[in-house]
């Protein structure tokens, strides 16, 4: 099958993600700097082949993923050089291709893959992950600190969803009501406000927050620590924790969100001719830049 646009034979393709193992942790790390490693849908199959790459390899314990540069994750990309959104992508989910589909089939089988079904995956890893989250955590930023089992903060770092100004109920993956007691998750999602690291560990979003020029040093503290448990041990807690999740419902939760998201994605498309109710990249910028708590 010919994939469109796809750099042509013994050219250099663009590498978005990291990896490099060091004394039995596997270190991930995003690397679009120059965009806030904003998330298109080549960094994202890149970042699964590292997380497969990490659980295949038995020296691997413990798996840190972070982001090069000023900030964690900005988001989804939605409008650089490298959006991808036009080319076919190896699938993990057993749904067709969508280049070639119409209307609001087109979002609504590619998201469930790229987004909610890599999502789910990620999160169901049997090894420990730790975000090191830095500067921006926004929308799918938030999306990929919470796939990890904890999140070490530096004191810089703000966590962001001002999606429901494109009328959507927040990000795909939809954690937010599990993250945060409701009021907070209703306040975070209705105002659309940055919230700083010391007020999200005041929720327990975050386990740690340090000094910015502390945060690698941390993240590698917490992994040696947890590489000195038995791997089985680990992936049995980590099956424990999430069970008890999805008997709370979060599983459900998020499936039913995931279709108001479309609806969404859907009335947006028939009202305004865009996905996302014709709000600009400015007006986007001009939001992520609200006022701090």
């Amino acid at each position: 099958m010919e994939i469109p646009n796809e750099a042509p034979a013994g050219a250099t393709a663009p590498r978005f993600v990291t990896y490099d193992v060091r004394e039995g942790v596997a270190w991930v790390m995003l690397n679009r700097p120059q965009y806030g490693n904003a998330q298109n849908y080549r960094l994202l199959d890149e970042l699964d082949g590292c997380f497969r790459r990490a659980i295949d390899d038995d020296a691997v314990k413990v798996i840190v993923l972070g982001g090069e540069g000023k900030h964690f994750s900005a988001g989804h990309d939605l409008g650089t050089p490298d959006k991808d959104t036009h080319l076919r992508r190896e699938r993990v989910d057993l749904w067709w291709d969508h280049t070639d589909k119409d209307g609001a089939e087109r979002q609504y089988v590619l998201e469930q893959d790229v987004y909610l079904g890599l999502c789910r995956r990620w999160a169901a890893m049997p090894k420990p992950a730790i975000a090191m989250v830095q500067g921006a955590c926004i929308a799918g930023g938030l999306m990929l600190a919470w796939v990890c089992d904890m999140i070490v903060a530096a004191d810089d770092a703000f966590f962001q969803d001002p999606v429901v100004m494109m009328a959507q109920p927040g990000v795909e993956y939809f954690a937010h009501a599990f993250e945060l007691p409701p009021r907070i998750a209703r306040e975070f999602l209705y105002l659309g406000q940055r919230m700083p690291a010391a007020r999200a560990y005041q929720y327990g979003m975050v386990n740690r927050v340090v000094p910015r020029a502390d945060l690698a040093a941390e993240g590698a503290t917490i992994a040696a620590e947890i590489a000195k448990k038995p791997r089985l041990g680990l992936a049995l807690t980590k099956q424990a924790v999430s069970f008890v999740e999805d008997l709370r419902g979060k599983r459900t939760a998020m499936d039913g969100v995931f279709h108001m998201h479309h609806f969404a994605h859907a009335q947006n498309q028939l009202t305004s001719g865009s996905l996302v109710g014709g709000v600009s990249l400015k007006e986007m910028a001009a939001a992520n830049r609200a006022g701090s708590e």
